[in-house]
């Protein structure tokens, strides 16, 4: 009965890996755009 107290959940590394998830996917979205607007137009 002494186990009762430890948590069954810890949240905090799976709200990192989804703050570091969201960080890579903001980045590679910011990318794209950025390489879709830096052509040069066709002449």
């Amino acid at each position: 009965m002494r186990f009762l107290n430890v948590p069954i959940v810890s949240w905090t590394n799976g709200t990192i890996m989804i703050g570091v998830f969201l960080i890579v996917i903001i980045g590679l979205v910011v990318t794209v755009l950025l390489l879709m607007n830096s052509d040069k137009p066709k002449e």
